[in-house]
């Protein structure tokens, strides 16, 4: 692995840390990145598309890494999670593309630079105005479906691209990302599979969230398969979603992978995002989403 480098900053706005007791997403001290790009990350990088979609009157930014050739090609769309700042996540895009896929990373409004209210500031708000737990829960959770027509949006022009394959989708993304990528299974989309990691492990106190998640994955339209690392904030995901995802049979699987990393956030952003992490899960991945019929179509495939 490359030497770490991980900082936390004494306090930033819009940071993350574990649930509290009100089963909120807490604000924390940020994790900067464990490591500096390689050359050749870095120089991926800019092989990124910015590029905007509308979604309920908004024009939302975003980025795309296609692989070479006119395609079409599968997709998958990457949803970020609650981090006020998204970034390109090179490391994921230099992995999808060399095996053949587009990899679309869509920013969610509120989200910079995509307009409109931050889904945290959303929630600081509410956490001021309501004091009963449960409506304040149920507010909360309420966010999340407001924000997944952003996801529904994306999934929607990513489709209409010509060198899209709009018949082999594939909706992925860690922590308010993978709960976005549940909502989304229930729905559909017309997607062919999701890939949830670490969702809600750092929002698991919340009560409504865990029973709307928990019908979600019941009622989802396309195999799901969840991922975290041992030492992510809290298991409790893979202990109450696994079992109904694995009981539905199928394709839909639930694994707890060895701890990645000594600390949380390495365990829970590190492990989903960062080239080591992909390297254990990547052919696992990529198993799942050959047998759900969006194999990866060339083998060391060159970005675009």
């Amino acid at each position: 692995m490359r030497p770490i480098l991980l900082l936390l900053a004494m306090t930033s706005a819009g940071g993350l840390q574990p649930a509290g007791v009100d089963g909120s997403h807490q604000t924390v001290t940020p994790v900067k990145p464990r490591h500096e790009l390689t050359a050749e990350l870095r120089e991926f990088r800019k092989t990124a598309i910015p590029v905007q979609f509308p979604s309920n009157g908004l024009t939302l930014s975003g980025w795309i890494y296609k692989p070479q050739g006119p395609g079409p090609f599968p997709a998958v769309v990457w949803n970020h999670g609650s981090e006020r700042e998204p970034t390109a996540h090179p490391d994921l895009g230099k992995f999808y593309t060399s095996h053949g896929y587009v990899l679309f990373l869509p920013i969610r409004h509120g989200h910079t630079p995509s307009p409109g209210e931050y889904i945290q500031d959303a929630v600081d708000r509410y956490r001021s105005q309501i004091h009963d737990r449960a409506t304040f829960q149920r507010r909360v959770v309420e966010l999340q479906d407001v924000y997944n027509e952003d996801v529904a949006a994306a999934v929607a022009w990513i489709k209409k691209q010509p060198f899209v394959d709009s018949k082999h989708i594939v909706v992925t993304g860690c922590s308010y990302g993978g709960i976005q990528t549940l909502l989304t299974a229930e729905r559909g989309l017309g997607v062919s599979a999701f890939i949830a990691f670490a969702p809600a492990a750092m929002s698991w106190a919340n009560d409504e969230l865990r029973s709307r998640l928990l019908a979600a994955v019941r009622a989802a339209k396309a195999p799901v398969f969840l991922i975290q690392a041992e030492n992510d904030y809290d298991l409790g995901p893979s202990e109450v979603l696994g079992p109904v995802i694995r009981a539905k049979g199928f394709l839909n699987r639930a694994k707890i992978y060895p701890a990645f990393g000594t600390t949380h956030p390495e365990g829970h952003f590190g492990f989903a995002c960062w080239e080591e992490g992909i390297a254990i899960w990547g052919p696992d991945v990529l198993d799942f989403l050959a047998k759900a019929g969006v194999p990866a179509p060339v083998a060391g495939c060159k970005p675009g």
